[in-house]
């Protein structure tokens, strides 16, 4: 459920803004900045180096932590943002997903790869996963050997409708839009080519990816309703900070080819999210109609998202990953921002 902005209030995964583990700009430009610093004070040593496919913000707020480790690639479509990323001391590369011929230039090139670019738009196929795993193997016809690990950053959306039930990570897969069936064909893809070619590989389910500056903010002003409590969906949350620190924890803790929740510990529907930030910002509720009434009166994207109920677990998460979140609910974040 990445896509459309999951379940945090439409905000789409791959438009995101910068630098993990911070409150404000100013804050994560100084602490990017850094990077470059930290890279002079290792020069003595060699580093590992770290690929990034789909570089949005989640990818972006991981990037002063990553630095302190590897030499950090990132892959870019769009070459104009190519000077951002050496800002923050990574080399870009400018390459397409959907352009295999693109990609030559990462055969053999990283020890490890960040993987969060999302599907193509349309089909029920990732072609741009496969595009990056053929790419990738280029690099053993070359010598150059494939990378030691791969984290892949996909949605909870693969399970489908749960009916509000708790959800581990060995729960059959049943999902009903293309976009989820497009994440299910990435998820396959990326276990049978780790098997084939013993690559270390993880897999981060992830809900509705929610900052300060992400909130649900435009539909609560807009009065957009919501579905009476007795009707509503459970919905799972996690901080783009929190994603971001997962991310780099499956990298160094992660099981081969295993699936792992980065969901955080709330237990809310989804109009009790809007009310939590409604309340938080000052702003009146959401009206809330029947579920029957809904389907009337919101859009379909809206409605794909409330059909869906699911409570994720996370034990897996921080038992093997050794995280502690930063957010353990979408509450603990409310409480820590200043609201007009």
């Amino acid at each position: 459920m990445l896509e459309r902005g999951l379940e945090d209030g439409l905000v789409r995964f791959d438009r995101e803004a910068v630098a993990a583990g911070l409150n404000n700009r100013s804050e994560r430009h100084d602490e990017s900045a850094g990077c470059a610093k930290m890279r002079i004070l290792t020069h003595n040593r060699i580093m590992k180096r770290l690929l990034i496919v789909g570089c949005g913000d989640v990818a972006l707020r991981t990037i002063p932590l990553l630095c302190m480790k590897y030499k950090v690639f990132a892959l870019v479509r769009d070459p104009a943002k190519s000077a951002g990323l050496r800002a923050l001391g990574v080399q870009p590369l400018v390459g397409d997903l959907d352009d295999r011929a693109s990609l030559a230039r990462i055969a053999g090139l990283a020890d490890a790869v960040l993987h969060l670019a999302p599907p193509p738009n349309s089909g029920i196929q990732d072609t741009r996963t496969h595009n990056l795993l053929s790419a990738l193997s280029q690099g053993l016809g070359r010598g150059r050997g494939l990378p030691k690990r791969l984290v892949y950053i996909s949605t909870s959306g693969v399970y489908g409708d749960c009916a509000g039930e708790w959800v581990s990570e060995t729960r059959p897969l049943k999902s009903t839009s293309p976009r989820s069936r497009r994440r299910v064909d990435a998820e396959l893809q990326i276990r049978d080519w780790a098997r084939r070619n013993h690559v270390n590989t993880s897999i981060l389910r992830v809900p509705g990816i929610y900052a300060a500056d992400r909130l649900p903010l435009s539909r609560i002003q807009n009065g957009t309703p919501g579905i009476v409590d007795s009707e509503d969906s459970y919905t799972n949350h996690i901080h783009a900070d929190d994603l971001a620190r997962i991310s780099i924890a499956a990298l160094r803790h992660g099981r081969p080819c295993r699936v792992y929740h980065a969901s955080d510990d709330s237990q809310l529907k989804m109009g009790e999210y809007f009310d939590l930030v409604a309340d938080a910002h000052h702003l009146p509720r959401v009206p809330r109609v029947s579920r029957a009434e809904a389907q009337n009166v919101l859009p379909e994207t809206l409605l794909s998202f409330m059909n869906e109920s699911r409570r994720l677990t996370n034990r897996r998460m921080k038992r093997e990953l050794k995280v502690t979140l930063r957010y353990p609910t979408v509450a603990d974040m409310l409480a820590t921002t200043d609201h007009p």
